[in-house]
């Protein structure tokens, strides 16, 4: 029995795509049928790896160096990406810094550096791929937060910028419309392998359905959101087993 493979045909360029949750979506939509590229900005080995990962699934691949918080550095990822494929139809925002500070000691540097990565990175993301994206009636799914609805006191500056990533999803949706839909995937905890056993059980004991979320459940919001109606814009869904309720 053939797979489905609904994004044949389709290119997409995944921020912060070589490593965690980022690396799932990339290998989710190639596994359907994409072309992809991945961005990294410090994890050289793991988009080695991610992307013969993503070529033995029969994609085409490239992993580019990129600071999303440089203009010049987001215009060569995303012209790189349309010269290897020919065309870019879908863009997922998925670089992100995640930080732990108390509110009442935290630096403008951490505050700026945060911002400058998880919404400067991905406006800039979008408007230089935006032409590409008309032109094919493309689609931009931004991954949000759970933490952008819920207030986490030693994660302000983080909550706050992921609040404005899902607004700037709203935003862009109006903007964009009619040619390119715009949505947000939103993770609650999402099991990466890498967090305190501790914590997570204690997380996994607070969520209704009783479990913490894996990569593959972001993944599969994300191909909804890629492969779904074109109809859908300007929609935050939250993928987090009733956490946040």
């Amino acid at each position: 029995m053939t797979t489905p493979r609904p994004l044949s045909g389709k290119s997409a360029l995944v921020t912060g795509g070589a490593r965690r949750v980022g690396r799932g979506i990339a290998l989710a939509l190639a596994e359907a049928g994409a072309d992809v590229a991945i961005t990294y900005r410090f994890s050289r080995d793991e988009a080695a790896l991610t992307l013969q990962a993503l070529e033995s699934l029969g994609s085409q691949a490239i992993a580019l160096e990129c600071d999303l918080r440089s203009e010049a550095s987001v215009h060569s990822a995303v012209a790189a990406t349309k010269n290897a494929f020919g065309h870019l139809d879908l863009v997922v925002n998925n670089a992100a810094l995640f930080q732990t500070a108390q509110l009442e000691s935290l630096t403008i540097e951490q505050w700026d550096e945060v911002f400058e990565t998880n919404v400067r990175g991905p406006f800039l993301v979008a408007r230089e791929a935006l032409p590409h994206l008309r032109a094919v009636e493309g689609r931009i799914v931004n991954i949000g937060s759970l933490g952008g609805q819920r207030a986490w006191a030693g994660h302000a500056h983080y909550c706050a910028s992921k609040a404005a990533l899902h607004m700037l999803t709203q935003a862009m949706a109006r903007a964009f419309a009619p040619q390119v839909s715009v949505n947000c995937v939103a993770p609650g905890w999402i099991d990466t392998g890498d967090q305190p056993v501790v914590e997570a059980l204690r997380v996994a004991a607070k969520t209704p359905m009783q479990c913490n979320g894996s990569v593959k459940d972001v993944a599969q919001a994300v191909l909804f959101f890629a492969t779904g109606p074109h109809f859908v814009t300007g929609q935050i869904l939250v993928v987090d087993g009733g956490l946040g309720l």
